[in-house]
């Protein structure tokens, strides 16, 4: 009788734990404010970097690589890697140089609102793009210098372009260059071989045919001609700077180039709307070249043409709502779906070149960007 007397006026153990946290919180508040202010601050700081939009850049890495021919290699990795230091140093680097402009149209922004100090933003753009050359330098000189181009396009974009009527050719350059680098970071540099074969005049391996000692430049009487002892090399791993090569990835690059164009013509009506002829022009660019993407030779399969209707399905129906109804609203939606379309763009690119997994590998990144755009905005 006691026991249920005691249980029946005894709190929950529910709320004997929140109390007890409470009561944690109480004793130890310099630590609890401690943990919400990094939470705060972690937030503030993907705010700024617009983290949501991340997720669309190793895409341009992976779809020139495929390009290439070859396959991903270490190269392309250090080149994605440059890719989103470079991203992000950008994004920075915006909101540093607009910071007066948003204290009027964007207040709640980082750096307006306080939360992010000019200051910080700019060291920030700084050691990312520092870091970013990094990593293209380890992947080589081709794509140390490409890099280089692309460094130089997006800190002029951001502190010199963005309000001129060159913005969208200047955005439009920057993404072309980060999918050339992907593509220069993959292919071998001159002198180099072909990932998984070696090198003319290197050492055979044990039981080779080849002779160890080094070839006679000349035929001798008697002896087969040492061109032929040589391993050819694959034809369709060829060093960089062929017309070929620059066949390949010349085209995915101005396919990037031209989305890419659309969206940053529409981004600049994103912060009162007003323009109806601009969403308009961008739905029809996308539909022409999703149209183009989806014409598949047989041998392609339906990979090419299920990411072609995947990428006109994301980019072109928020371009209908804004020419509809070009609202500011509609607009930045508008806006943040031609960023969302560029994975299955990169995707329907990479499946163009003949690519099997890159494409599936980067539709992959797309419910993740998506998730996470309704977090942290991606425009």
């Amino acid at each position: 009788m006691i026991r249920s007397l005691l249980a029946a006026f005894a709190p929950p153990a529910a709320a004997r734990t929140r109390k007890s946290a409470r009561a944690d919180s109480d004793q130890n508040p310099a630590g609890a404010r401690a943990g919400r202010g990094r939470r705060a601050r972690l937030r503030d700081w993907a705010e700024l970097l617009r983290v949501s939009a991340l997720f669309t850049v190793p895409g341009d890495a992976l779809a020139g690589a495929a390009a290439t021919g070859l396959r991903p290699g270490r190269g392309t990795a250090y080149a994605a890697g440059a890719s989103l230091c470079l991203y992000e140093a950008g994004m920075a680097l915006n909101d540093w140089a607009d910071r007066d402009e948003d204290a009027v149209e964007r207040p709640h922004r980082p750096i307006p609102s306080g939360r992010i100090s000019p200051a910080a933003a700019l060291t920030a753009a700084g050691l990312l793009t520092a870091a970013g050359l990094t990593f293209a330098a380890r992947a080589g000189r081709p794509a140390l210098a490409v890099a280089a181009a692309l460094t130089a396009t997006v800190w002029a974009y951001d502190l010199r372009l963005k309000h001129t009527p060159a913005a969208p050719a200047a955005m439009a350059t920057a993404r072309a260059l980060d999918l050339v680098l992907g593509a220069t970071a993959t292919m071998p540099g001159p002198g180099a071989a072909p990932s998984g074969q070696k090198a003319a005049g290197t050492a055979p391996p044990a039981g080779s045919l080849l002779p160890s000692r080094p070839l006679p430049s000349r035929p001798v009487a008697g002896r087969p001609d040492p061109k032929s002892l040589m391993p050819r090399q694959d034809p369709g791993a060829r060093a960089s700077g062929t017309p070929g090569t620059a066949l390949r990835v010349g085209a995915p690059a101005l396919a990037l180039a031209a989305h890419t164009y659309a969206v940053t013509a529409v981004s600049r009506h994103e912060a009162y709307g007003g323009s109806a002829l601009t969403p308009l022009a961008a739905l029809g660019a996308t539909t022409v070249l999703g149209l183009l993407l989806a014409r598949t030779r047989p041998t392609e399969g339906p990979l090419a043409a299920l990411t072609a209707a995947a990428y006109v399905r994301t980019a072109a129906l928020p371009c209908l709502h804004a020419a509809l109804n070009p609202s500011a609203p509609l607009t930045q939606r508008a806006v943040g779906g031609g960023i969302r379309a560029m994975i299955p763009l990169q995707a329907a690119l990479a499946a163009r070149s003949g690519a099997r997994v890159t494409p599936v590998a980067v539709l992959g990144l797309a419910p993740v960007a998506r998730a996470l755009a309704r977090k942290v905005s991606p425009t």
